[in-house]
């Protein structure tokens, strides 16, 4: 590692096929990778963060190694061969379980393992050798924007000792208007103005750093609920925010829609995101 700190970074995995068919989001998170590693030097661990890891209480899934989980059906059987058998991180579920009882926040750790699909589509992009080990921390969906930003707070110490904190989810990500209508079967359909407008609002509320609007997203941000009926994918993003700090604004290194209304922007968060969007500039694309 340099001497700088890594950022932390949320991506949007949209659904389970884009391990199969990556789009540009999954050429983006393939650069992204290679980027992190030649800019900050290779992370010594990867704490992830996803929509589909959620307990009623912080989870951290402390196994020395861990799989695919393929939780979910109805789509391609393909997917149900693919793997990512990372290595575990027992020490660090340890260090992180400290930082958590420093931080007040009450949590659970078990020796358990597996990734969901929303660490290990991603992280085969990201790090396609699976030689980094991986510490999955799963979250409480019931909790505010505020509360999880308060989570990745807590983490802010990893990113100093070569830790890449990712949050994974969808920027936007409602399924009933994915799989409601045609756009299902058009991933390149035109973006719906709600989306467009949700994006928009957060982008610019991110650059201005305007934390109290962005916590309180469900009635300040346009269509907010039309893009979120449930927000646990929007959650990781407060995570990785969080760990970024309140300081710096956050960047957003990707943007891009699939099937029209399923965002899949990709941010960098703290005092080194600026210098990885320098490196990285946003594409508007899937």
């Amino acid at each position: 590692m340099n001497s700088s700190s890594l950022p932390s970074v949320f991506v949007s995995h949209g659904s389970p096929m884009i391990a199969l068919n990556p789009g540009a989001a999954g050429a983006f998170m393939q650069r992204l990778g290679v980027q992190i590693t030649a800019q900050f030097g290779r992370p010594r661990a990867i704490l992830v963060v996803s929509a589909h890891s959620t307990a009623r209480r912080p989870v951290l899934l402390a196994a020395a190694q861990h799989q695919a989980v393929y939780d979910f059906g109805g789509f391609d059987a393909r997917l149900r061969t693919l793997r990512y058998d990372a290595h575990g991180d027992p020490a660090l579920a340890a260090q992180v379980a400290d930082l958590l009882t420093q931080a007040a926040l009450p949590h659970h750790v078990l020796p358990q393992g597996g990734l969901d699909h929303g660490a290990w589509t991603a992280l085969r992009y990201l790090f396609p050798a699976a030689d980094i080990p991986v510490l999955p921390l799963a979250f409480v969906p019931s909790q505010s924007p505020a509360q999880q930003f308060a989570l990745g707070e807590a983490l802010q110490p990893l990113r100093d000792d070569g830790v890449l904190v990712i949050g994974s989810g969808s920027i936007t990500h409602n399924l009933g208007r994915v799989f409601g209508g045609a756009a299902m079967t058009n991933e390149d359909a035109p973006e719906i103005p709600e989306s467009a407008a949700f994006r928009q609002w957060m982008v610019d509320r991110s650059t201005a750093r305007d934390w109290d609007a962005l916590f309180n997203y469900r009635t300040q941000a346009p269509f907010a609920v039309d893009m979120h009926p449930t927000d646990e994918h929007l959650l990781p993003w407060f995570v990785a925010a969080g760990a970024g700090g309140r300081a710096e604004p956050a960047h957003r290194l990707h943007s891009g829609v699939s099937m029209g209304c399923l965002g899949m922007d990709a941010y960098a968060f703290g005092e080194a995101a600026a210098d990885l969007l320098s490196t990285m500039p946003t594409k508007t694309s899937a």
